[in-house]
């Protein structure tokens, strides 16, 4: 286990955007550092070439992605497997692509999207990594998914349950928050670093300290 982390942010955000998630890792002992990109202008052709420069001799790490930020995590690693990324969380991710993505495409928006329109509408097909991942999905539907009624099942109100869960991932677990509440999360950030940690996720109450 690795006590460096590297988190990565969604779509429409920057790095400030996991400040909360990072201030509460750091207070349970990992070094964080955040990875910033252009989301939309720049998408997956021009973040993750940067992404994998950032990895490129940086010694054992973590990866940490809210939404596409864990797509992008994951996408680096299946070009390059050989990289020393010991596990990745993914917060809230549409692995199986985006449900919200393609009822704002079909509603004439897709340019809100940019140049990660297409790893959101198509996800990963699976993951056959070294890393192990985790993926931590939010329950409580509030949010651009539900208002626009692209979500069945259960969501945290911009990605359905169902399209958090990909085969060959390690783990998963859900926490009562929304899609946006999860880099803001007491639990979320707890069961972050039990996975960071140990490899699995807490089941049943509380995460224990990390």
């Amino acid at each position: 286990m690795t006590s460096s982390v590297l988190l990565l942010h969604g779509i429409w955000n920057a790095r400030a955007w996991v400040g909360p998630l990072a201030w509460r890792l750091r207070a349970r002992g990992f070094v964080v550092e955040t990875f910033g990109y252009s989301s939309v202008l720049g998408g997956p052709d021009v973040a993750v070439p940067q992404l994998l420069d950032r990895l490129q001799g940086s010694g054992p790490i973590s990866l940490v992605g809210h939404s596409l930020g864990g797509l992008l995590a994951l996408e680096a690693l299946r070009r390059q497997p050989g990289l020393c990324v010991d596990r990745v969380v993914c917060l809230g991710s549409p692995l199986r692509g985006s449900g919200t993505a393609r009822s704002l495409a079909e509603h004439g928006w897709s340019a809100a999207l940019g140049r990660s329109s297409d790893l959101l509408l198509d996800g990963l097909p699976d993951w056959r990594g070294r890393a192990q991942v985790g993926l931590i999905a939010g329950c409580v539907p509030h949010g651009l998914g539900s208002l626009l009624g692209a979500l069945d099942g259960d969501s945290d109100g911009t990605v359905a349950l169902a399209e958090t869960r990909l085969p060959g991932l390690a783990d998963h677990c859900v926490v009562r928050c929304s899609h946006s509440g999860l880099v803001f999360s007491v639990d979320a950030a707890r069961q972050t670093a039990q996975f960071l940690r140990h490899g699995r996720f807490h089941r049943g109450g509380q995460a224990a300290a990390a």
